[in-house]
């Protein structure tokens, strides 16, 4: 996974931008913490400002495209952070986990270093997304095996929220372009999408999107969600406190 990244992080700083709505529902999350580590860092994009933050990242490519070069740094994995225990107030990881080798063993890392856990993460919604339901359906199938409901055998799950995404999201992940179906056709936009990467063959989806998209298909099919300003696709902030 990492090698993905270095491959496709070139992106991030251009598609991956903070959502300021979903930015506020993490900080909030992270409650009173002073001390954060944010671990899989990325660019840093949803980092609070008025923290002391720890940004750890395996990806060199990654780390070189954060704009705040005051915050402190680490490369590292999240299966073995190189800190001690309860060394931070909280722990935040965006749109991670799922690209951990091994989720157990991350959490129980996170777990180690911080009394509380804030984990912005996503539940594949079996029909609930055009994309994957009508064009891409092989991607449902990948993500599913990343994406498991995990938290809800952890004991230390305090609260999970639906984080509804904006249909002008700033965020480019997966489900962000859901009112914006012509998105899908840009490269530079797919590039910053790590299922595009990591799954592929995606061609022909895209060419029958975008003969949706030329007559007329795409619209009527998905008319209920033009006036929507915002929808549920599975994102889900989870609060572990141990």
């Amino acid at each position: 996974m990492l090698q993905l990244y270095d491959q496709i992080g070139t992106r991030y700083r251009v598609h991956r931008k903070a959502d300021p709505r979903i930015r506020a529902v993490i900080h909030d999350a992270l409650g009173a913490a002073w001390t954060v580590i944010n671990i899989g860092s990325g660019t840093g994009s949803y980092e609070p400002s008025d923290r002391e933050i720890v940004a750890v990242d395996p990806s060199r490519i990654m780390i070189d495209q954060r704009s705040d070069k005051s915050t402190s740094v680490v490369q590292a994995s999240a299966m073995d952070l190189p800190f001690s225990d309860n060394m931070f107030d909280a722990a935040m990881a965006i749109l991670t986990i799922h690209h951990w080798p091994d989720r157990e063993r991350g959490l129980a890392e996170m777990k180690r270093v911080a009394r509380r856990c804030v984990i912005l993460t996503w539940e594949p919604p079996a029909n609930g997304f055009w994309l994957t339901a009508d064009y891409l359906p092989h991607f449902l199938e990948a993500d599913r095996a990343l994406f498991p409901l995990w938290y809800e055998a952890d004991p230390d799950t305090i609260d999970v929220r639906v984080v509804p995404i904006p249909y002008d999201c700033k965020d480019g992940f997966l489900c962000a372009y859901w009112r914006r179906p012509e998105a899908y056709l840009d490269p530079s936009v797919r590039e910053a999408i790590s299922t595009f990467s990591r799954v592929g063959d995606y061609e022909t989806g895209l060419s029958k999107l975008r003969r949706d998209l030329e007559d007329g298909s795409w619209h009527r099919r998905n008319e209920h969600l033009l006036d929507e300003t915002s929808a549920d696709f599975g994102y889900r902030l989870v609060t572990l406190q141990r």
